[in-house]
């Protein structure tokens, strides 16, 4: 049988909320041992994220993405169309890819199916827009502001995200809601998840006082989807409207669109290694 890891290089970031050499370098250990040395080590934001051409060039076959969501993504954007393949590993504080892909599994154990063989491959589904695509999820709306506040309390930076925090308010109050298209109802953000059935959408709530602390609380203490929030729909694909520019969240990192954006559910554009049983 051929072995779907041969020659694996490692992507970390020493920026994410679980980094630690002494894990990285286990980690290195164990591919080495089971006979599949790391063919490089790229450590972000050190240096920068391979082209796929770099690693073809190299030979590698199998980029073990070691940090957070965020990360994941970025690795997604760059390598598109890239015949390798990406092993994710928790890296991140929330880590939902990880726990998407691989059920709620720890490193070591992901790690110790993937040198052992029992790994598959697959294209999980994305959402994708003229701006970019989301892996765990695409948030569009004015509350995408409070990411900035999370942001600096995970940087442990209270000063500055205390700072953010009456601009977060003010966008959730009186910020331009969204709406999906042909829908009457606004919302202060949708939330927009991809899954086999199609793009999951929630409206998410945050126009009173009791409601905009609960989202508050959310998004600031980690997944925004704990926040109140409406099921609006499953489709394949979902225009939201606004009356401004849309402010967009891609798994976690900020982007723009334009007042009308139509999102699609579309397979990844390289493939990923899932461990764990089948379902």
């Amino acid at each position: 049988m051929t072995r779907l890891i041969d020659r694996p290089a490692l992507l970390c970031n020493n920026q994410s909320g679980s980094y630690d050499l002494a894990r990285q370098e286990w980690i290195a250990a164990q591919f080495a041992e089971a006979g599949m040395p790391l063919v490089a080590n790229y450590c972000l934001p050190d240096e920068s994220i391979p082209s796929a051409a770099r690693l073809a060039a190299d030979g590698i076959d199998t980029l073990i993405v070691w940090g957070g969501d965020g990360t994941i993504n970025a690795a997604v954007a760059a390598l598109a169309g890239w015949d390798g393949q990406l092993l994710v590993l928790p890296g991140g504080t929330l880590n939902l890819l990880v726990k998407q892909l691989h059920g709620e599994r720890d490193l070591d154990a992901i790690v110790g199916d993937a040198v052992a063989g029992r790994i598959r491959r697959t294209f999980p589904p994305s959402v994708g827009c003229p701006a970019g695509r989301a892996m765990v999820n695409m948030l569009a709306g004015p509350t995408t502001v409070w990411a900035a506040v999370r942001e600096h309390v995970r940087q442990r930076d209270l000063a500055e995200a205390a700072a953010l925090v009456p601009e977060a308010l003010e966008e959730s109050i009186a910020g331009d809601p969204v709406r999906v298209a042909g829908d009457d109802r606004a919302f202060q953000a949708i939330s927009m998840t991809p899954s086999d059935e199609g793009i999951v959408v929630d409206g998410l709530h945050a126009d009173g006082a009791t409601l905009l602390i609960r989202h508050a609380i959310a998004w600031v203490g980690g997944d925004f989807r704990d926040g109140p929030r409406e099921r609006l729909t499953v489709r394949p694909q979902v225009t939201i409207v606004s009356d401004r520019p849309l402010g967009l969240l891609m798994d976690g990192e900020q982007a723009d669109g334009d007042r009308r954006v139509t999102f699609t559910l579309e397979p990844a554009p390289v493939a990923f290694l899932l461990t764990g049983p089948a379902t």
